[in-house]
C-alpha cells in the first residue's frame, strides 16, 4: 500500500482484490483514482466497499478511467442506478466462477492446508485485520 502512490501512475491496468476491513473501506476513492494513469482500467473483484463507487461513476463519465466491476456498492445495483449507464464502466454479474473442477480442486486445497498447518508451514489466503 505504501509504494501505490508511485505505482499508479504509471499501471496500465489496477486490480483491486482486497478483503473488505475497516481500513481498506473506499481505498479506491477520488484520490486514489486521480493518481491513476489516464485511461487506465480499474478492476475490482475484491469487495464492493473497497470502492467509492460515486468516484468511480465521475472518473469514468469524465473519461479519466474504464472500469470493469464484478463487485459494486450497493449490491445488488438498483436498475436506476447511474453506473449501469456509465461509459467505460463493464459490470460484471459477481459470479466467481463454479465449475466442474472446483470440489476436487477445493478438496486438495483443504488437505494442503491442513498438512502445512500439522507441519508448523504458513498457510495460504490468510487474511489479517488491519490489511
Amino acid at each position: 500500500m505504501d509504494s501505490l502512490d508511485t505505482l499508479l501512475p504509471g499501471a496500465d491496468a489496477v486490480i483491486v482484490l482486497l478483503p473488505l476491513t475497516a481500513r481498506t473501506r473506499h481505498t479506491v476513492d477520488a484520490a486514489f483514482i486521480a493518481k491513476m494513469k489516464p485511461q487506465a482500467l480499474l478492476v475490482n473483484a475484491g469487495r464492493g466497499d473497497v470502492a467509492d463507487t460515486s468516484a468511480i461513476v465521475d472518473a469514468a463519465r469524465e473519461g479519466r478511467i474504464r472500469a470493469a466491476l464484478d463487485v459494486v456498492d450497493p449490491e445488488p445495483l438498483p436498475a436506476d442506478h447511474p453506473l449501469w449507464s456509465t461509459p467505460g464502466v463493464l459490470i460484471t454479474p459477481h459470479v466467481g466462477g463454479s465449475s466442474t473442477a472446483f470440489l476436487d480442486r477445493a478438496w486438495r486445497f483443504v488437505g494442503d492446508q491442513v498438512r502445512r498447518y500439522v507441519e508448523g508451514e504458513p498457510l495460504f489466503n490468510v487474511v489479517r485485520e488491519g490489511y
